[in-house]
């Protein structure tokens, strides 16, 4: 394959289009990851690419900023694009990087980035990009190793393709260390509240759960397994929904310190105490967890140290350095705060 900066001549776009059998415009939108392409037209000019040594030569590659990264996120109104960018900051200045961020590029929490994004990107001439919760197509991916820009998925929403470094915390064990500390506490009906049911993290978390409880010999209850999309509202119902079973939980995991705040929400309106009547125990230990009386124990995830992770790890990147492995995970580890106690029995004087 022709590399860029060589200095033979490749194949142009209009003969790989020729010999994919399309117009130059879909050529070209193969090339630059555009979403309107039938996925076997896509193949065909991708193979086309591929046969002939086609590689698209950005016209910003000789003025690409070396120091220049950018960090691609959600949304900036979260405390945990916070623990992020402080992550990012700190990591880059030690760097001696620069950083751009771009928000709001994706219609839902965790969804793909809007067409565009990828223009962008070349236009400022970045020389790395971290991805935040982030869920990149096929081509997307493809467009990025095409061009040679170095990336690090933080917290992916997927698992990523084989290759793709990607930083994130150790998600299952959390889930198992948050079950352990209430059957540690005496709680046999534990139930849980994931976020999406598709996001690697949330799978991750309800997989720990279940492990956690079966090598303690407690069956899981399928009817003790809800999911609340990572929202507050959502998961206040799940809660209700879970009071409301013939034999309601004593304690719950809930997969995100935001959810268990809807969780608080949905006990305080049925007229029950944490942890007098129910324990909670969050994961995240973002701020949010110390807000409610009682503050909430929690699973802590390194958010920053994760950011700053995939930095360093994006700098030996772009020095053309490959890492040993591409997927690093962070230990998490349990914040015991007053939401959680044994479980009360019918002579237990906390019963009113």
């Amino acid at each position: 394959m022709v590399r860029a900066g060589s200095t033979t001549t490749g194949p142009t776009l209009a003969v790989v289009a020729r010999a994919a059998g399309v117009s130059v415009p879909t050529a070209s939108k193969v090339v630059n990851g555009r979403e309107d392409v039938a996925p076997e037209t896509r193949r065909r000019v991708t193979e086309a690419l591929e046969r002939l040594g086609y590689v698209r030569r950005p016209r910003l590659d000789a003025t690409r900023t070396p120091g220049l990264v950018d960090l691609v996120v959600h949304s900036l109104d979260t405390s945990w694009s916070g623990a992020v960018l402080h992550g990012v900051e700190e990591a880059a200045h030690d760097a001696g990087l620069e950083v751009v961020v771009s928000a709001g590029l994706t219609r839902s929490w965790g969804g793909r980035p809007e067409p565009g994004w990828l223009d962008k990107l070349t236009t400022r001439g970045s020389s790395g990009v971290l991805f935040n919760l982030a869920e990149l197509t096929p081509s997307q991916y493809a467009w990025l190793d095409q061009h040679r820009i170095p990336f690090v998925m933080i917290d992916p929403v997927l698992e990523p393709p084989p290759g793709v470094m990607s930083v994130s915390a150790a998600n299952r064990q959390g889930g198992v260390t948050a079950t352990e500390h209430l059957l540690s506490l005496g709680h046999e009906r534990i139930a849980v509240i994931g976020g999406y049911r598709r996001k690697l993290c949330s799978s991750a978390r309800v997989a720990g759960y279940r492990s956690a409880l079966t090598a303690a010999g407690v069956r899981p209850r399928r009817e003790y397994v809800r999911y609340g999309d990572f929202d507050e509202v959502v998961a206040r119902r799940r809660m209700l929904e879970l009071l409301d079973l013939p034999e309601p939980p004593t304690a719950v995991f809930v997969c995100s310190d935001k959810m268990a705040l809807g969780v608080y929400e949905a006990l305080a309106q049925r007229g029950l105490r944490v942890p007098d009547d129910i324990s909670v125990v969050g994961f995240d230990d973002l701020p949010e967890a110390r807000w409610p009386t009682p503050a909430l124990t929690t699973v802590r995830q390194p958010l920053s140290e994760m950011a700053a992770m995939a930095v360093r790890l994006l700098v030996r990147l772009m020095a053309g350095e490959q890492p040993e492995s591409t997927r690093t995970e962070l230990p998490t580890w349990l914040v015991q705060r007053a939401s959680t106690a044994p479980p009360r029995t019918e002579s237990d004087p906390r019963r009113s």
